[in-house]
């Protein structure tokens, strides 16, 4: 993680991005979109949190997929603001 404002990762914790795209989309979503074991049998953040900090291109996956999700909700509210 860099350390620059422009970052959209800067100031998050690896829990709280993983509880954010927890709740934006459940375990089970989740696990069919970055389908590992801590996502897909018996998910915790706990566990979750042990096996992204060992696994960096796992982590990757989810960092990737909480930048994505949060563009498009600006994409969205922008859209809506607009009309």
């Amino acid at each position: 993680m860099t350390e620059h404002p422009n970052d959209p990762l800067y100031g998050k914790t690896l829990e709280s991005v993983l509880q954010y795209l927890v709740k934006e989309y459940g375990w089970e979503e989740l696990g069919k979109g970055i389908p590992i074991n801590c996502f897909l049998k018996d998910p915790s953040i706990k566990s979750s949190l042990a096996f992204l900090r060992k696994t960096p291109w796992a982590r990757i996956k989810v960092e990737t997929l909480y930048i994505e999700t949060e563009k498009s909700k600006a994409r969205r509210a922008e859209y809506i603001n607009i009309y």
